[in-house]
């Protein structure tokens, strides 16, 4: 499988300047190619072959006084723009015609110099390196530092430079894996578990385990506010405007990488400790339209949930997901009871029917992992509890649960 290794960079104000200028030439490339589909649209006429793109904005464009400076920039970041456009109108008829998964997307738009995000990509045949000292050696731009925080496994296919938000610098390499080196890595555990997602505690697993929730952006919330308030005070299109919006850049920025090294950690962990993981498929789109809005977006229950799948099957591990209306918090783990649904508050309760104190997070992690079927018995045959009668008012269609299904 193909894997991202990011590392951040540290151009100097010359190579920032190069940079700027592969950024804006790309944009450029890409929105004519994309004023030219839409030409093509309007005027009842085939789109135009990728190839014929490429001869009209690029190498006939070079030759012209008003697009002559696209000749200071590698020739490959521009042909990767133009396959940016293929891709994207890729992903648009796919999305029409229902053969693409996940959210629809819409038609391509133009880019704008202002964008939050700015990238470039160079292919092998652009003739990048790393070079004596660590710097990464880029056509048109020179030897740029890089700040290696881990070795790369193997040669790179690839390598996108980009400039967040926040003003910083990152090369992402496209590496390809190798399955019988990650095989070794983790051997077979032979362990199972269910886990629930909550905001109280991040992650409650089958085994009694409790992960507090870092909240990092509720810990951030007085930095930020006042951030966006020096932000709100600066005048439109100042110097001090842009300096103040930098910084609220590079406060979230923060938030998010603390973020995401916390789901990775943890991720990381519960793969190597696991060889088979439960997990409920949470209706966060759905939650986020609640009054817990801030807090499901804190918590990233769905970036973490997609770490876990492309680690497990990365390195073997097995991963399943159960419905999101499977009543986990409900349900007797013990004899399978379903007790009826219960408000937030309420973190522990006796079952009526055994008479089991649970504790509500602990319960509906042992009901993950039964749901899964990763609960065995004594004689290694899937327990899972018994189908229990609905009720009479509980028949009917289903919609969004009444309460928050990672509680």
């Amino acid at each position: 499988m193909q894997l991202r290794y990011s590392f951040r960079l540290y151009p100097d104000p010359g190579q920032q300047r190069a940079l700027a200028r592969a950024f804006g030439c790309a944009r450029v490339v890409f929105n004519d190619a994309v004023r030219a589909r839409e030409e093509a649209k309007a005027a009842k006429q085939p789109f135009p072959r990728a190839a014929e793109l490429s001869k009209r904005l690029i190498t006939e464009a070079k030759q012209t006084v008003e697009r002559s400076w696209l000749g200071e920039v590698s020739a490959v970041v521009l042909q990767q723009s133009l396959r940016d456009v293929e891709s994207a109108y890729r992903n648009f008829f796919a999305s029409l015609k229902g053969t693409r998964k996940g959210p629809k997307v819409g038609v391509p738009r133009f880019k704008s110099r202002k964008d939050a995000r700015q990238s470039i990509r160079f292919t092998a045949n652009a003739r990048w390196s790393v070079i004596g000292g660590g710097r990464l050696n880029l056509l048109k731009i020179g030897a740029v530092k890089v700040r290696w925080s881990r070795t790369l496994p193997t040669t790179p296919t690839s390598v996108t430079v980009v400039k967040d938000a926040a003003g910083r610098y990152f090369a992402s390499f496209v590496i390809d894996t190798d399955p019988h080196a990650d095989a070794a890595a983790m051997p077979d555990t032979g362990q199972r578990v269910g886990i629930d997602l909550g905001l109280t505690h991040f992650a409650v697993l089958s085994d009694g385990t409790k992960t507090d929730s870092p909240r990092f952006l509720r810990r951030a919330e007085k930095k930020l506010k006042k951030a966006q308030r020096d932000l709100s005070r600066k005048q439109k299109g100042s110097r001090n405007r842009e300096k103040a919006r930098l910084k609220v850049a590079r406060a979230h920025a923060q938030v998010a990488d603390a973020r995401r090294e916390f789901h990775h950690q943890l991720s990381t962990k519960l793969i190597r400790d696991n060889q088979a993981i439960g997990v409920e498929d949470l209706a966060v789109k759905g939650l986020a339209r609640t009054r817990l809005a801030k807090s499901v977006h804190d918590a990233g229950w769905a970036s973490f949930v997609t770490m876990l799948e492309y680690k497990a099957q990365r390195y073997g591990r097995t991963l399943i997901k159960i419905g999101r209306f499977e009543p986990t918090s409900q349900v007797c783990s013990t004899c399978g009871v379903k007790d009826g649904p219960k408000p937030l508050d309420v973190r522990e309760w006796t079952c009526a029917a055994c008479g089991t104190v649970h504790d509500r997070d602990i319960n509906a992690a042992i009901n993950v992992k039964s749901a899964a079927g990763l609960a065995v018995s004594a004689c290694g045959a899937p327990v899972r509890p018994g189908a229990i009668p609905a009720q009479r008012e509980e028949t009917g269609s289903h919609g969004f649960p009444t309460e928050p299904r990672a509680a």
